[in-house]
């Protein structure tokens, strides 16, 4: 019997769980329905926004980073088709408001930016912390939300391949 190198992956899949960031698995949860405070300062019901549509809500470490920067302006670059699918996209971290403008500003990111200073929303997505030095950050994750349930979670949310993942994932979910 003759393994490919697509079979061999697809049985240590099968075994061991993801083989790679990006692949992420199914799930059926609700999503949290929270509030939080955008780069602007208005503030932001995750509820109302699910209900537009489907909705990436993505957590990166911090702004202006260039893991951070590369998964963002990836999502950017794929706004304009992921938008016409209706897609609506979040993006949340642990900085301050302030931060989190400069960060849409410099990279002319099209969507909102959540600004999570006290973890709320990371807590209410269970995504977990990691220390930089003295720094709490949250780790990369991202989640695909329709009709209010989270229908796939990514906790090795990749950088610059964010946007190719999720419309992937919007693929086997259409």
């Amino acid at each position: 019997m003759k393994l490919t190198m697509r079979t061999l992956t697809a049985i240590l899949a099968g075994l061991f769980g993801s083989v790679h960031a990006g692949e992420g698995m199914k799930v059926n949860v609700p999503a949290p329905e929270v509030t939080g405070v955008n780069q602007d300062g208005a503030a932001v019901n995750f509820a109302d926004v699910y209900k537009k549509g489907p909705t990436v809500v993505f957590f990166y470490p911090k702004a202006n980073t260039p893991g951070c920067t590369k998964q963002a302006c990836s999502l950017r670059d794929a706004f304009t088709d992921l938008s016409k699918d209706g897609v609506q996209i979040l993006g949340v971290s642990l900085d301050k408001p302030e931060a989190q403008k400069k960060f849409k500003s410099d990279f002319s990111l099209p969507f909102d930016l959540i600004a999570d200073p006290e973890g709320k929303i990371v807590d209410a997505f269970k995504v977990e912390r990691m220390l930089k030095g003295l720094i709490p950050l949250a780790t990369r994750q991202c989640f695909l939300i329709k009709d209010g349930k989270i229908v796939w979670q990514d906790k090795e949310a990749s950088t610059s391949e964010q946007a190719a993942d999720i419309r992937r994932e919007l693929g086997k979910s259409n």
